[in-house]
């Protein structure tokens, strides 16, 4: 293949993952805003469209394997190959955890913990995916790193959440019967569960914050 058409093809890719990074955001954020507002219907077209998500995923997949074995990159083009690689995996689950809280919405009725919000937990981990998604296109290593940092933040509000949550529940349980009971627990594994998923969002962030840190400067230590 001419330099030209390898450059072209190179380009393309970073773009292709771009461009699905932006879409696996969507749905997350469209996942957030269906808890927020307990939009069943949202909620449904976020299922919905994580079989697109994946068939694009095996696409993009495909076209990594491609490049490795058709062009055997070597130096910074295999780094940012392998990184554009295992980057669409974090994205993929990051899709997949999209519609796990998606399916909460349908789990419970928000009755008990009105007050308690997880919209700004889930923007704090969303940000992460999209200033690792910038590290990525722009091949920054100072935004990379600063995305690893966030981690500790977004850990800590989760934490926070979740004990604020335990501390009701311990508080408040004794003023229910049975049935009222019941419906509380259940309402209380569905907002722990979705906090869990939350934080493997940032998690996935950090992954792909590490993987373009690696990419631009063929280091790892400083994530560290």
């Amino acid at each position: 293949m001419p330099r030209d058409a390898y450059q072209e093809d190179l380009r393309t890719l970073r773009a292709d993952v771009v461009a699905f990074g932006e879409r696996v955001s969507a749905q997350f954020d469209d996942a957030l805003h269906a808890i927020e507002t307990d939009d069943a219907a949202l909620a449904t077209d976020v299922i919905e469209g994580d079989e697109a998500i994946n068939e694009r995923y095996l696409e993009l997949e495909g076209d990594c394997i491609d490049l490795i074995a058709l062009q055997q990159p070597v130096a910074s083009d295999l780094r940012f190959v392998t990184a554009s690689f295992k980057i669409i995996t974090e994205l993929e689950r990051v899709g997949d955890l999209a519609t796990n809280l998606s399916a909460y919405v349908h789990s419970v009725d928000g009755s008990h913990y009105p007050d308690v919000s997880l919209l700004d937990v889930g923007r704090l981990a969303g940000e992460m995916v999209d200033e690792a998604l910038d590290a990525y296109e722009s091949k920054d290593p100072d935004l990379a790193a600063a995305v690893v940092e966030r981690d500790d933040e977004l850990d800590g509000l989760c934490e926070r959440v979740a004990e604020t949550v335990i501390r009701d529940l311990v508080q408040t349980t004794e003023t229910f019967d049975e049935d009222e009971l019941t419906s509380l627990l259940t309402e209380v594994n569905v907002l722990l569960l979705t906090l869990r998923d939350i934080e493997r969002v940032g998690d996935h962030a950090v992954n792909i914050a590490a993987r373009s840190f690696y990419m631009a400067t063929n280091r790892t230590t400083l994530l560290y």
